[in-house]
């Protein structure tokens, strides 16, 4: 892009600002408001769709089975050593 640099677009906006520029105060403009504008917009319509989505599922939960037995649930106990004398 031959010549154009960010200065560029200054020079052509500084005769049409009416009043005194202030360099040191940054506004995000109209293209912030725009984006801005479709981010919202976005976000929307994505909530939007996943209200639909969550509509449409159809769950039903399973009743909880009934623990077992603790007795069951024990495994055997181990038979105790007999100690050997040597």
């Amino acid at each position: 892009m031959g010549g154009v640099n960010a200065s560029h677009g200054l020079n052509t906006l500084v005769p049409l600002a009416s009043g005194e520029l202030n360099q040191d105060k940054v506004t995000p403009g109209l293209l912030g408001f725009v984006i801005f504008a479709a981010i919202a917009i976005g976000l929307w319509l994505l909530m939007k769709n996943m209200g639909k989505q969550m509509k449409r599922i159809d769950f039903v939960e399973e009743p909880e089975k009934a623990p077992a037995r603790a007795e069951d649930e024990r495994a055997p106990a181990p038979a105790p050593k007999e100690d050997v004398a040597p």
